[in-house]
C-alpha cells in the first residue's frame, strides 16, 4: 500500500472517530434529558417549581410581536402559571441594542394572556441558552425551575441548566409546525456539542453579569 493511501485512511479514521464522538454527545444529551420533558398533554404531572424560565427567541422588528416560536414558549409559561405549577416567570432574552427588547415583548405578551405583572421577572442579558442558565443560577439565585422552550431545544437547555446546578424539568412548548425547522435541527446539533464542552470543560461566565437579584424564592 502506498504511503499516501495509508495517510488518507488514517485521516478518514480520525474524522470518523470525531464524528462518532459528536453524534454520541447528542445522543447522550437527548436520551438522558428526555425523561424530564413534559408537554401540554401531561402538564398536570409537572412538579411545582417556584419559577418558570422562558428562553428568548426572535421578535418581529416591524410589529414588535413575538415570533411563532417565542409566542408558543410564552403561552406554555402562561399555562404553567394558570395551572399553579409555578409562582413566577423569568423572561430571559436579548436586549443588547436599545431598539430590540425580547424580554419586554415577552412580558407584555404574557400580561395580555392573564399573567400578573408582578409575577414576571425580566432578564435582559439572556443572549444564549448558556447565559440564561448561568444567570438564573448566579444572578437570580434560582435553584429549581421549569424550562419552557421547544423539545428540539429543551435537551440542550435542560443539560446546560442542570450542569450549572439548577434543578430543572422542561415543558415542550410546541403548538404548531415552524418554518425552517430543518435548519433549527442542524444548528441544534452543533449547539449541543458546544454546550457539552461549556458545561464540562470551559465553564465560562455569562457574557453579561451584574449584581445579584434576590427573587426570594
Amino acid at each position: 500500500m502506498r504511503p499516501w493511501v495509508k495517510k488518507l485512511i488514517i485521516v478518514f479514521i480520525l474524522i470518523g472517530s470525531v464524528l462518532v464522538f459528536f453524534v454520541g454527545i447528542g445522543f447522550y444529551m437527548n436520551y438522558s434529558m428526555d425523561p424530564l420533558i413534559y408537554d401540554s398533554s401531561n402538564i398536570h404531572e409537572i412538579p411545582h417549581k417556584p419559577i418558570a424560565i422562558v428562553l428568548g427567541a426572535a421578535v418581529n422588528p416591524r410589529t414588535e410581536l413575538p415570533s411563532d416560536i417565542l409566542a408558543d414558549r410564552i403561552l406554555g409559561a402562561v399555562d404553567l402559571y394558570k395551572e399553579g405549577k409555578v409562582d413566577m416567570i423569568l423572561m430571559s432574552g436579548d436586549n443588547r441594542v436599545t431598539h430590540y427588547n425580547e424580554p419586554e415583548v415577552m412580558r407584555l405578551f404574557a400580561i395580555s394572556h392573564g399573567v400578573l405583572s408582578e409575577a414576571i421577572v425580566l432578564d435582559y442579558a439572556g443572549r444564549r441558552t448558556y447565559d440564561t442558565c448561568y444567570r438564573a443560577k448566579y444572578i437570580f439565585g434560582i435553584d429549581e425551575a421549569v424550562l419552557v422552550t421547544q423539545r428540539y431545544h429543551l435537551y440542550r437547555a435542560l443539560y446546560t441548566c442542570r450542569g450549572l446546578g439548577v434543578d430543572v424539568v422542561g415543558l415542550d412548548a410546541v403548538r404548531q409546525e415552524y418554518v425552517g425547522q430543518g435548519f433549527y435541527n442542524v444548528r441544534e446539533f452543533a449547539a449541543q456539542i458546544v454546550a457539552f464542552f461549556q458545561v464540562n470543560i470551559t465553564r465560562p461566565e455569562a457574557a453579561v453579569m451584574g449584581d445579584r437579584i434576590d427573587l426570594s424564592l
